[in-house]
């Protein structure tokens, strides 16, 4: 049985040197684990669009896509994912939990102390490295 492989988006929101991160709600895969909103790309979706309107749908934040990153492939034991981190800056409205547990804005030295899924990991270090 092959394992199906996710596009998914991930909106890195910039606002004042501070990155927008959510927490994934029950239910869902990885719950409970610190996250970049984001989700699937439908069909024939850019990945920024996706990441706009999924900032939006999940924490009710306005943003502007601005660079794609480079794609992250990681394999977890039920589904293959490649993920789209998407720079964007922040436009209006105030983060809000509502596709997520919670929210809040972080600088890039602090993410660290969140739990974030593995495939993460690359995107992580990458960031934390920025002054």
């Amino acid at each position: 049985m092959t394992k199906p492989t996710l596009q998914i988006a991930l909106a890195l929101i910039w606002k004042d040197g501070c990155l927008l991160i959510s927490r994934r709600p029950h239910g869902a895969h990885l719950a409970g684990f610190w996250e970049f909103p984001g989700g699937k790309c439908h069909a024939d979706e850019a990945a920024t669009a996706c990441a706009e309107r999924e900032a939006l749908e999940e924490v009710g934040v306005v943003c502007r896509a601005l660079a794609l990153r480079a794609s992250i492939q990681h394999e977890y034991a039920d589904r293959r994912v490649v993920l789209l981190p998407v720079d964007c800056a922040w436009q209006s409205g105030e983060p809000r939990p509502l596709g997520a547990l919670d929210c809040a804005w972080v600088r890039p030295s602090e993410l660290a102390r969140y739990e974030f899924p593995p495939a993460n990991a690359t995107l992580l270090a990458e960031l934390v490295s920025i002054k």
